[in-house]
């Protein structure tokens, strides 16, 4: 996999996870730098928005939406958020193990 742009728009873009945890792994990314949800200002809460509406096209690309799918976004250390700059998981593609 590589990470070449697959969707992306003002707000975000999209490329696959190079460590992918399912069939299906990509990650949407803020364009500007927000380190965290809790970041995120009141003008720029817009942004999770375009996130998922980006997830929901590439979910009916990657042809998943029928089998389902998982959106999360990590937010600090025990998240595991491993990289301080805003952006969502879509997985699917396969039964995924429970969350929590």
């Amino acid at each position: 996999m590589d990470s070449q742009i697959i969707l992306e728009n003002e707000f975000i873009f999209a490329i696959n996870d190079i460590n992918p945890r399912a069939e299906k792994h990509l990650l949407i990314i803020s364009r500007d730098h927000i380190e965290k949800i809790d970041s995120l200002s009141s003008s720029q809460i817009s942004v999770v928005s375009e996130m998922v509406i980006a997830a929901k096209k590439l979910a009916h690309d990657l042809a998943i939406t029928q089998s389902g799918y998982r959106l999360t976004i990590n937010n600090g250390p025990d998240a595991n958020m491993t990289v301080a700059h805003l952006h969502m998981h879509l997985l699917g593609g396969q039964q995924l193990g429970k969350e929590g």
